[in-house]
């Protein structure tokens, strides 16, 4: 499982969540396709590209004069799993509150 306060840390900026939503939708993109999309300088996406790597979000390998990106897809299931953990305590919260307030309705 990814380390998640680095994984959020690195998704909680915009251009860098944008970066991630947009290789889930197309898939494998080199940095200049990424580029071309943010309106950012190369270096910067650079830098956002190297927080996600080292965040371990995306993956990169090269091929030929190219660094292609991915989106680690380990990086997302752990972001889903910590969701649904959390997602399942709330309901079974919300489902105590439902019968304690049924209680007390049957009460009165």
């Amino acid at each position: 499982m990814a380390t998640l306060p680095p994984l959020f840390a690195a998704l909680s900026d915009p251009t860098r969540f944008a970066i991630v939503e947009r290789l889930l939708s197309e898939g494998e993109l080199s940095a200049g396709e990424i580029h071309r999309g943010t309106g950012l300088s190369g270096p910067s996406v650079s830098r956002h590209l190297k927080v996600l790597s080292d965040a371990g979000v995306v993956r990169r390998r090269a091929e030929r004069q190219s660094r292609i990106y991915a989106v680690r897809p380990e990086a997302i299931e752990s972001v889903a799993a910590w969701a649904m953990s959390h997602r399942e305590f709330w309901e079974a919260s919300l489902d105590r509150l439902e019968r304690a307030m049924m209680r007390e309705m049957n009460r009165r």
